[in-house]
This record gives structure tokens, sequence and C-alpha cells, in this order.
């Protein structure tokens, strides 16, 4: 069995809000891995006195230890009671109904000798390469899916001058007409502290026969493909298998590098917390 991770910050005067691990159960059968991506909350208060690394590391705590230690339970209960678990411990001090309670973007999988489970909860993404090189990807589409009104106000902002105070006030409506879509019907789900989220999860089941691989990215580390377009999933499968998950931060980096005001490949942070998980079982 072969596992390689690695994980960077986008910033690095400021704490990496991802989180990536994986666990081998004493048994040695099968696996699990865990990949979150810390969502960033605004400037003003955001109702917890914890911070996103505080809570991506208690709930990736939590996922994985239920991952490998309740095999009984599907990876959509394990993030449900993983959510409560880490609820549970700031409940009293915080006020977790606030719309930008600590969140994050989820991608689990587990794998026995016959089976692998898989859950992507938002847009990060799983990468499941079969033995033939082809590769499926397991995406959370409905934050790309926004009601075209919404969709309008982002092209709308991306066409104003950089640095303008016409685009940083269009830029804040148009953040807060996504806040509104966030966990609500029709818009997109991030876990955060309603254990009901799972539900909403992407999952699913594929035989272990004939999977060759696993890779985990959080959307700082997609971006090589979505955002940059340098290569395909299966190109991005292929680099990482071959030359590691830095060299796919590496390649990253160079493309932000190129592009510092995201004139050529519009994204909203021009460096991103990326983080990759590599497993061939």
């Amino acid at each position: 069995m072969r596992i390689e991770l690695a994980t960077e910050p986008g910033d690095a005067q400021h704490p990496n809000e991802d989180y990536a691990s994986v666990a081998l159960p004493a048994s040695g059968q099968g696996g699990a891995l865990v990949l979150l991506d810390g969502v960033t909350p605004p400037e003003e208060d955001y109702g917890c006195r914890h911070t996103v690394p505080w809570f991506t590391a208690r709930l990736g705590g939590a996922m994985l230890e239920l991952s490998v230690s309740r095999r009984d339970m599907t990876l959509p209960e394990v993030l449900s009671a993983a959510i409560s678990r880490t609820a549970d411990i700031h409940r009293d001090t915080c006020d977790l109904s606030h719309p930008r309670t600590p969140q994050a973007t989820v991608v689990a999988a587990r794998w026995s000798g016959v089976a692998v489970e898989y859950l992507v909860l938002s847009d990060s993404v799983l990468l499941l390469e079969r033995a033939d090189g082809s590769v499926h990807p397991v995406l959370d589409r409905r934050l790309d899916e926004l009601p075209p009104a919404v969709q309008d106000r982002r092209a709308a902002v991306r066409a104003l001058p950089r640095g303008s105070a016409e685009r940083a006030a269009a830029g804040r409506k148009y953040a807060r007409a996504v806040e509104a879509l966030r966990n609500a019907e029709g818009g997109f789900f991030t876990a955060a502290a309603d254990p009901a989220v799972a539900t909403r999860a992407v999952s699913g089941t594929a035989a272990r026969e004939g999977l060759r691989s696993l890779t985990a990215l959080s959307d700082g580390a997609g971006r090589w493909t979505e955002v940059f377009h340098e290569g395909s999933w299966a190109d991005c499968v292929a680099l990482v298998s071959e030359r590691g998950p830095q060299a796919l931060i590496d390649r990253v980096r160079a493309a932000e590098a190129a592009d510092p005001e995201g004139a050529a490949y519009p994204r909203g942070k021009a460096r991103d917390d990326a983080a990759v998980i590599f497993v061939a079982p």
C-alpha cells in the first residue's frame, strides 16, 4: 500500500485551514481518508470564539476516528455524528446558528478488501482511478450551479476594474448573495453545526476490484484542473502518482504566481490553501 499526502497554506502569514489525514485500522484490513477545506470567515464577527483550523481539526479528527472504529456506520452517518460531536464541544460558548459559524467542505473515503465507500460535500473532489487508467471524479456541483442571477452578479464583478471602489462594492453584494444560498434549499451545503447536512453529501460505493488509486483534493489543489486548465483529472492523477502530492501543489503555486491578480484565470483567492491525499490501496 502506498500513502502520500501534502498540504500547504496559501498565505504563509495565515494558518492553513485545510485538514488531511489517513488511518489504517489495527486489523490491517482496509483504511480511511478524510480531507476538509475550511471556509474562510469574513473579518467581522461570525459568532464563534474558535478559528476555522480549530474546527477542521476537531471535525476531521472525529470523522477519521469514527470511520475506522465504526465500520457499521455509513460515511453519511459518520459525518453526521462527527458534526454533532464537534458542535457539542462549543455549543455552550458560541452561536452555532450564525450563518458563518466555522464550517468546511468534506471528502471522505473508506476501503475494505471488496469495496470503496466515498463521500463529497461541496467543492473539494475525490478522484477514483481504475486499473485501465480511466479516472472518475466524484464532485458536488451545487456551488457551480448557483441561480443565473447570482452568476450574473459574479460576471459583473469580474468586469469592473481591479482595485476600484465599484468592484469592491459589487463584490460585497455578490458575497451576500452567495451567503444567502449557503446551507439553503436551492443553494449549496457545507459541514457546519447541523448534522442533517450529511444527507446532502454526494456518496456511494464502488468495487475495490479494478481500482488503482484514490486522490482527494481540496479546491485549492483542484484548481490545477478546474481553474488553470493545466490538465484533465486523469492528468492530475498521473502527476500525483508519478511525482507525489507536493508536485501538484507546486504546479498550482506556479500557475498562481504567473497570474497574481487573477486577470487571466478569475478566482476567489489569488492563492488558496491546498491539500492532496494519494492512496494506492
